[in-house]
């Protein structure tokens, strides 16, 4: 099924008609196998090709990163924050406005100092790269009525650096987890991962900031909660009963980074909009996105493509990184490439497109009885994409000296950069908590709950669990089931009140 393209409405409109026609024939279709969402791919169809990419007729702040909001674009109902006259006085600071709200305080202060000083380089990197990316996450920001200014959290939360990949396995330049993503029209799957591209994400980016914006009231709680979760500052919000993040962020129970995060955000801002005041004088800034669009069929060899386009593999890969293997979704008819300006013709020319498929695939003999089960436990690759490249193969029984398909290029290794996800370990920190984890799950399940507990137990310095149960007498799946409000996120700590009777 093709994914017809959509006349350039307003995103609003898009995300309202998208959201209500979810029984597309391409979903039925792929319902037994991948489900493709086409919301956010419809709407990025907004952001094609150089005339819509960059508002050309938007003068630039001076001195500022291009896409920065400034006295031009401060219109209602946006407010507009102007910093505290300490911190002009300070640095003699040129541009003192902003759409996002700036605090002056000892936090930010902290963060201008690291990025004027040993982290130096990282902003210079990081402002290389706005070159490229900074003017079009400003106005899909702007037409979703967002502060221009968002597009510092997303330089704070990875450089502008389309396969930034964190140690929770967050993605792409807006850094966000597979649930979330998924959850704000963003399709990851073996093929794709659309949290790695610039346009897609930011899309969901801004459905996420308006929803956070909404919830809260703030941009600074909103921040947080982009950083944190929701479910991580309500609670918060209940605990301290505030709205206020500086207040709450004294209290123990936002996390250092979360509290770190949001005047990290205001001091790249502060800096991001005087460039000049700060010394980065001579940023060489990267060309801004610019792309043409070339259509080929599903299940297309990338490699055959760059071929035909007289371009290197990794050149394609840059213009269409949510692209996460060699081939395009073999489950679409047809999938729409990003490629440089001036190769499109090359394309349109070649008479052979329909031979451009991905059909170098690695296989793999089986020794005795099998399943395709069996076969993706051992190559970590999802039963339904091998079931794609093997219709003729059941699924619960393969028998001996069968030739299975595999989803690797022949010429690969399997330890290729391309495949490096499927065997990352986790770090030590996440195995610890997932055993954390399971073992408190395990003691919840034989445990019984307190009702309307009298007794509470004020945990002290050097206590655990184990010992919590032995000083009080309680056995220790009670104390976890009746404190998982407490227990199911992170391990006790000295001043918490368990109820234990």
């Amino acid at each position: 099924m093709i994914i017809n393209k959509m006349a350039v409405l307003p995103l609003g409109f898009l995300f309202l008609v998208s959201a209500c026609s979810t029984t597309s024939s391409t979903s039925k279709k792929l319902a037994a196998t991948d489900q493709y969402n086409p919301t956010v791919s419809e709407q990025a169809e907004y952001y094609r090709v150089q005339e819509q990419l960059i508002e050309k007729d938007l003068p630039n702040c001076k001195g500022c990163i291009h896409g920065s909001a400034h006295d031009l674009t401060f219109t209602a109902p946006l407010k507009t924050y102007e910093i505290s006259p300490e911190a002009v006085r300070q640095f003699g600071l040129q541009n003192t406005k902003f759409d996002f709200p700036v605090t002056w305080n000892k936090q930010t202060a902290m963060w201008v100092k690291f990025f004027t000083g040993r982290g130096r380089r990282h902003f210079i990197n990081y402002t290389q790269r706005a070159g490229r990316y900074a003017p079009v996450l400003s106005k899909i920001m702007a037409d979703n009525g967002l502060p221009r200014d968002l597009i510092y959290l997303a330089m704070a939360e990875s450089g502008f650096q389309n396969h930034a990949r964190s140690w929770a396995k967050a993605v792409g330049p807006w850094q966000f987890m597979p649930a979330t993503g998924k959850k704000f029209g963003l399709n990851i799957d073996w093929y794709v991962d659309e949290r790695r591209d610039p346009l897609k994400a930011t899309i969901a980016a801004a459905n996420y900031l308006k929803m956070l914006h909404g919830l809260f009231g703030s941009w600074e709680l909103a921040a947080a909660g982009y950083n944190a979760g929701e479910g991580k500052i309500g609670r918060a919000i209940r605990m301290y009963r505030t709205k206020d993040f500086w207040q709450m962020s004294k209290g123990r129970y936002l996390r250092p980074e979360t509290k770190n995060y949001v005047p990290k955000i205001m001091a790249l801002a502060i800096i991001g909009k005087n460039l000049e005041v700060f010394g980065f004088n001579e940023i060489e800034f990267e060309k801004a996105l610019d792309y043409e669009e070339i259509m080929v069929k599903g299940n297309a060899d990338l490699y055959e493509v760059a071929e035909v386009l007289e371009l290197d593999f990794e050149v394609v890969k840059k213009y269409n990184p949510e692209i996460v293997r060699w081939q395009t979704p073999s489950y679409l008819e047809n999938y729409t490439l990003r490629v440089p300006v001036g190769t499109k013709d090359a394309w349109e020319e070649y008479p052979n497109k329909d031979s451009v498929v991905a059909d170098s695939y690695k296989t793999y003999v089986t020794n005795g009885r099998s399943s395709l089960a069996h076969v993706s436990r051992k190559f970590k690759v999802p039963v339904n994409v091998l079931r794609n490249l093997n219709p003729e193969i059941s699924v619960t029984r393969i028998s001996p000296r069968t030739v299975v398909y595999l989803p690797f290029r022949e010429d690969h290794s399997l330890k290729a950069s391309m495949y490096a996800d499927l065997y990352e370990k986790p770090r030590k920190r996440i195995q610890k908590r997932n055993t954390y984890q399971r073992m408190i799950s395990s003691y919840a399940n034989k445990g019984k709950k307190i009702k309307n507990p009298t007794v509470f137990y004020t945990v002290r310095k050097g206590d655990s669990l184990w010992r919590v149960a032995q000083r009080t007498g309680v056995p220790m799946g009670t104390i976890i089931k009746t404190n998982q409000h407490i227990i199911k996120r992170r391990q006790i700590l000295p001043g918490d009140r368990l109820a234990i009777r």
